[in-house]
């Protein structure tokens, strides 16, 4: 699709060195030359960089990592998207082809803030597919309280417009995740809209930064009592 404005993939990697580039394949060839790939790395010590920067693509920028964790290493790489629309990316999943111009399409007849659309997770070590649907195993859909007390949002699924970046930054850094923080803000800010089409491969193995498992429901509480109130006060700076 024609279109007079770039978009950014905000990627966070570490160590991702088995599947970062099939992931980086999937991407690239859906952008424009005008996007960008900002990925922040946040101290690989394997060949992680070394397969980034073979690519020599003028789209890819890698940055240094905070080395302060997932959450911190996204907002890194967000801080530093200059797109209209900001894509999140991991290291290890598979873009579908028509990802992003469907992603587009649905920003601009929605007219809204932020776009997750659905996948399926598969298993890397057998490609046999573990859940057909991420929605229908997770109940996403929108809604401020529900995804505060159930989060929905997952980010590799996520994309937002730039206009989100000055309320979402900086990402505090004791709630749980930062798909759930730029989701909520979105719906508070504006309006989420939820894309029942499947367009990623999710890969699951033992390396996941995002596991699917809950806690105790003592620590569930305490986890949406933290984001709740850190909600408010960022609220309050608005």
């Amino acid at each position: 699709m024609k279109r007079d404005y770039s978009i950014s993939v905000a990627m966070a990697t570490y160590n991702g060195e088995k599947f970062i580039k099939e992931q980086l394949d999937s991407i690239l060839k859906q952008l424009n030359q005008d996007d960008e790939v900002v990925i922040s790395d946040d101290g690989s010590t394997d060949k992680t960089k070394t397969i980034i920067n073979s690519y020599k693509d003028k789209r890819i920028k890698l940055i240094n990592g905070p080395k302060k964790g997932v959450k911190q290493n996204f907002a890194n790489a967000i801080s530093e998207c200059g797109g209209k629309y900001i894509f999140l990316s991991d290291q290890d999943d598979i873009w579908l082809d028509g990802k992003v111009k469907k992603v587009l399409e649905t920003f601009e007849k929605e007219k809204c803030t932020c776009v997750v659309h659905d996948c399926e997770a598969f298993d890397s070590e057998t490609g046999k597919i573990v859940i057909e649907s991420f929605f229908e195993f997770r109940g996403s859909k929108p809604g401020k309280l529900k995804n505060i007390v159930k989060n929905s949002y997952i980010g590799c699924c996520m994309a937002f417009d730039s206009s989100l970046k000055e309320k979402i930054l900086p990402i505090p850094n004791d709630i749980e995740m930062h798909d759930q923080w730029i989701g909520i803000i979105s719906e508070i800010e504006g309006k989420s809209v939820f894309l029942k089409t499947k367009l990623l491969k999710y890969r699951r193995h033992n390396s996941n930064v995002s596991q699917l498992k809950r806690g105790s429901i003592a620590e569930m509480f305490t986890k949406r009592n933290r984001l709740a109130n850190k909600l408010k006060e960022r609220k309050r700076k608005w």
